[in-house]
């Protein structure tokens, strides 16, 4: 319920004067897209335009020539790609080949924990004023909000957890709630099992032509674990935030609207 509500909302957002605003942040994006070492532009081109993985890969490579400047520039890449919308996927498994286990999980790990508050403070400041304009006269989806934003560590915690969220877009969403900056920092602890796995999986390309091919190897044993750690993360936070929104749906009844009860 509080997903479709956060899609709903920003879709009327988007169609509001305020896009402006998000039209800002891409052209923002784009710009910093430009000044990578790879630009956009000397890109092999799809039928469909700019293949986005391709660029992510160059990107890796140019990486892997840097010595230890590399793990800056990684960082940086990885930021401008989760507030671009671009395939996190690319970076992480690249990230095995290039730094190993150990350091690509940790530089994916602050690359994607500082792209996902940069995002969040763009819907947070960019268009949370909107939104809650627009909830002020819904008592039920204001205190399924409020539930939500008091246990907001828990909330973000257990989609981190769950890699079928959306992680880019999850960003932004979690900007439209009341979900505090330090609450949503701490719960992108969530991350780290799933990253140091696809960092691992990705260390076993030891090739960076094979990430994200059919040819990239594979470890039968880290994938069922990816699917099963996934599916209890997503049913816990699927179970948890029914129990919170059905909690904030009562709380948000008045009693002085209910039937009187009848009197012996």
């Amino acid at each position: 319920m509080m997903v479709a509500f956060i899609v709903k909302h920003l879709t009327l957002w988007l169609k509001s004067p305020q896009s402006t605003r998000l039209m800002a942040i891409v052209g923002l994006a784009t710009i910093a897209l430009l000044l990578t070492p790879t630009p956009v532009w000397s890109q092999p081109v799809m039928n469909n335009g700019f293949n986005p993985q391709d660029w992510l890969r160059d990107s890796l490579q140019w990486i892997d020539e840097l010595g230890w400047v590399g793990a800056i520039a990684f960082i940086a890449i990885y930021i401008i790609a989760t507030v671009a919308f671009l395939p996190g996927s690319i970076l992480t498994l690249g990230a095995g080949v290039v730094f190993g286990v150990i350091q690509g999980s940790v530089y994916v790990f602050v690359g994607a924990t500082l792209g996902a508050t940069l995002a969040f403070w763009v819907g947070r400041y960019l268009a949370r004023e909107w939104v809650a304009r627009r909830i002020a006269n819904h008592d039920k989806f204001r205190a399924i909000d409020e539930a939500v934003g008091r246990d907001g560590f828990k909330v973000v915690l257990l989609t981190r957890l769950s890699p079928i969220f959306p992680f880019n877009l999850l960003n932004y969403a979690f900007g439209l709630t009341q979900v505090s900056l330090r609450d949503y920092i701490l719960g992108c602890v969530g991350m780290i099992p799933g990253t140091i796995m696809y960092v691992y999986l990705g260390s076993l390309a030891g090739n960076l032509a094979l990430i994200g091919t059919n040819e990239q190897p594979t470890n039968p044993t880290v994938q069922w674990a990816i699917r099963i750690f996934g599916f209890l993360a997503t049913l816990a936070v699927t179970l948890y935030v029914t129990r919170l929104a059905r909690k904030a749906l009562s709380e948000s009844i008045d009693p002085d609207t209910l039937p009187e009860k009848r009197t012996s």
